[in-house]
């Protein structure tokens, strides 16, 4: 009983977005309103609210559960997403994306091989260096400036911005997994490593499949080439990725294997394609064209190379100065932000400094600014209440009840749909490293109940979480706000969710029946 009504705000979510085809931010802000009165009324009478919490309050632990939620929602996931597409703004602001689109277009004819290289490859590669929303919206937003219609650019891109995130923002969600259920909450570097080759394998049919999809998706005559190029793209693409995460850990894997998957699809094209035909009317590019055009993402990548894990001293001295730490009380939480080594603040260096060599000034740049901030309102709400509403499901044992409830029907086939749980979180939270904060342990205790030894074993089935969190995040409502705000299509939520469930489905049954045969073999 406890997990079913605990469920009630997500099927709610669905019945809003998909049966009223009502707007993102109206049906998530109804949702969190009907999170909080089951959190106050009905969570203490069902005995859902954990123990640690028992002697609070159960306004105070709503309410601070509230404040945690707004607080997580704005810093940094917002001002990601801001910087992100304010990004885009001034590309369209100094005409320079007209640059990138005949560039992009000046290799090949072909729409299926473009759209693979913005999404896959190109999108893949921002997932990596700095996740949280930049990789559905930065490419959706090209894909429309190249002509191709905003329905179809969200849902490639969704599509897409899926293995990718399991190592997004340089390895944090396999990070925080592993550190999650590591004694004394900091996972060994061999243990990460294993997770992450795991985490790769447990989704290693994806890598060919979802590119497909999308190649299908926007040619379904080319069969044959799509298979084909699938294939190429996919097995270079898990190759790179599993041996980045077993001998490097979990920072690499999606920088990596998205630079590869750009190379195998140029070399594809180069190799397999008819050869663009060049008009004397087509335009030529110097050197100096290129990086005036390339310029805001150029400095964008070194900015987050510079200040992540891949620059540990740079990294250690943003980590630990700048930092607001806020103590939230009753729910005992510590929020902590980085002014200075947040994502969100490199995206806007990197803009605001590529904008600058693009030709604006300061003022026209701030002008962009204001604007991308006002277009961005409803994103705003539909964000803040789903965060909000996903602090409150945890702290008030909702969240642990569905996980307990799924555990109980399950019995011995569990593995089978230990993913359904990971993509639960994040469908919820709209992040990967959220749903593995939410779920690592019970993933742990289950593996332990089921008689899994530690190490290995236990490893696999702890995988498994991040594995489905991935599946998750194409039908998460915070990446379909996302998607709906770079592609400009306020209201739009429920239609572009309702053409991605069935790939989610299919996404978190394939990896439910890898981490169910894989465990056998334990």
């Amino acid at each position: 009983m406890s997990a079913i009504i605990s469920i009630i705000p997500i099927v709610l979510l669905f019945v809003l977005m998909l049966g009223f085809k009502m707007p993102g931010h109206r049906s998530a802000f109804i949702t969190l309103v009907v999170t909080v009165l089951l959190a106050l009324f009905v969570s203490p009478s069902m005995q859902m609210i954990p123990e640690k919490f028992a002697e609070a309050s159960v306004g105070g632990l709503v309410w601070w559960a509230f404040v945690e939620g707004v607080l997580k929602a704005i810093f940094p996931i917002l001002i990601i997403i801001l910087m992100a597409i304010y990004s885009y703004n001034i590309l369209v602001e100094s005409k320079q994306i007209e640059v990138i689109k005949a560039q992009f277009t000046s290799f090949t004819d072909d729409k299926g091989i473009l759209v693979l290289m913005l999404v896959w490859g190109f999108g893949g590669l921002l997932e990596g260096m700095a996740g949280f929303g930049t990789a559905v919206a930065i490419p959706a937003a090209i894909l429309i400036g190249l002509g191709f219609k905003p329905m179809f650019s969200a849902l490639v891109s969704l599509i897409a911005n899926t293995v990718a995130t399991g190592f997004g923002a340089v390895g944090v969600p396999v990070t925080t997994l592993c550190n999650e259920v590591a004694v004394g909450g900091a996972a060994s570097p061999e243990a990460i490593r294993e997770t992450s080759a795991f985490f790769v394998l447990q989704v290693s049919p994806l890598f060919i499949i979802l590119p497909f999809i999308i190649l299908m998706i926007t040619d379904r005559k080319a069969i044959v080439k799509n298979v084909l190029l699938s294939l190429w793209v996919g097995v270079i693409s898990v190759a790179v990725q599993y041996i980045c995460a077993r001998y490097l850990g979990a920072e690499t894997p999606a920088i990596l294997g998205s630079v590869a998957a750009i190379i195998a699809i140029i070399v594809y094209a180069k190799l397999f394609t008819k050869k663009k035909e060049r008009k004397a009317s087509d335009p030529h590019f110097s050197m100096g064209d290129s990086f005036r055009a390339w310029s805001v993402y150029l400095f964008i990548l070194v900015f987050i190379l510079m200040s992540g894990a891949l620059c540990p001293p740079v990294n250690e001295f943003l980590k630990s100065h700048l930092v607001t730490k806020l103590d939230l009380p009753v729910i005992n939480y510590t929020f902590k932000f980085g002014w200075i080594s947040n994502a969100g603040l490199m995206l806007f260096l990197g803009a605001t400094i590529g904008g600058m060599i693009q030709g604006l000034s300061l003022g026209r740049l701030m002008s962009v600014l204001a604007k991308t901030v006002v277009n961005l309102r409803k994103t705003v709400v539909t964000i803040i209440s789903l965060i909000a509403l996903a602090s409150i499901m945890n702290y008030s044992g909702m969240i642990a009840a569905i996980a307990t409830g799924l555990v109980a029907i399950t019995g011995p086939f569990y593995p089978l749909f230990a993913p359904l749980i990971g993509a639960i979180g994040t469908f919820v939270t709209g992040s990967d490293t959220s749903a593995n904060i939410l779920f690592a342990k019970l993933q742990a205790n289950v593996a332990h109940q089921l008689g899994y030894a530690p190490g290995a074993e236990t490893n696999w089935l702890v995988a498994s979480n991040t594995a489905g969190a991935t599946g998750g995040k194409m039908i998460s409502p915070q990446s379909i706000a996302i998607a709906t705000a770079s592609c400009d299509m306020p209201g739009k939520d429920g239609e572009i969710m309702k053409s991605a469930i069935p790939y989610a489905i299919m996404y978190i049954i394939i990896s439910g029946l890898i981490v169910y045969f894989g465990a056998t073999v334990f």
